[in-house]
């Protein structure tokens, strides 16, 4: 059976601030993978148990995925037993999906990570899809092209958490640099919609989406890259 990898954050906390995996980011896009009949495989960088972000669950963000996957048990099994990211075979994957959640800003989490740099360049060099929404792709600044030097996000058209967003949630200081600004220094020609609007960018196999608002749209975008071979 074709396979997917969901990467989420094995961090509660980014500083001092609680946080983890923003529900969401995770749940819509692993329906929408199992609906498109891949098999779904949960991991992190630590494996095992994900943290939640409470804020994610609050009434105003719990999505109808989001309330399914809590209400499910397999579901809810898979993130409470995760693969350590580095026993994941990524040459068994059709693709790879980061979801975000503040906790992929701590430092060795999405961030300086030997796994997740892996992981990313692998797929990506085999011209694999890799994608990441909102915070996900704190997982990409660290990682190169095939020469060893050339940012891999260098000339692509990428969406990611936003500056203006990341000031509106109050963390600019949390975070280990802003996204968007990181991107931009790397060459990455990012792009993005209103604050809290939906906002995915396509370029070859790499899909990236800008916040919690993105997480179908971007999964969706998988599954057509996919379709199309």
């Amino acid at each position: 059976m074709p396979s997917i990898a969901i990467v989420c954050t094995s961090s509660p906390t980014l500083g001092g601030h609680k946080t983890g995996l923003w529900l969401e980011e995770c749940a819509s896009p692993y329906y929408t993978f199992h609906e498109a009949g891949y098999e779904v495989i949960l991991a992190s960088p630590l494996g095992g148990p994900v943290p939640l972000d409470a804020a994610s669950l609050g009434a105003d963000f719990l999505t109808e995925p989001a309330k399914k996957f809590l209400l499910d048990p397999d579901a809810m099994g898979s993130l409470s037993h995760t693969t350590k990211l580095a026993d994941v075979d990524t040459s068994a994957l059709d693709a790879i999906f980061f979801c975000g959640g503040h906790g992929t800003c701590a430092a060795g989490d999405f961030v300086d990570n030997a796994s997740v740099k892996a992981a990313v360049e692998g797929m990506y060099s085999a011209e694999k899809v890799v994608a990441a929404v909102c915070h996900g792709p704190m997982c990409l600044p660290q990682c190169f092209q095939a020469d060893g030097t050339t940012p891999l996000v260098k000339g692509l058209k990428v969406a990611a958490f936003t500056d203006s967003e990341e000031e509106a949630v109050g963390l600019t200081g949390a975070v280990p640099f802003l996204l968007e600004s990181k991107l931009k220094e790397l060459g990455a020609l990012h792009e993005k919609a209103d604050d809290w609007h939906s906002k995915v960018c396509v370029d070859g196999k790499l899909v990236t989406g800008q916040n919690p608002q993105s997480s179908e749209d971007c999964a969706k975008a998988v599954v057509e890259l996919l379709t199309q071979g």
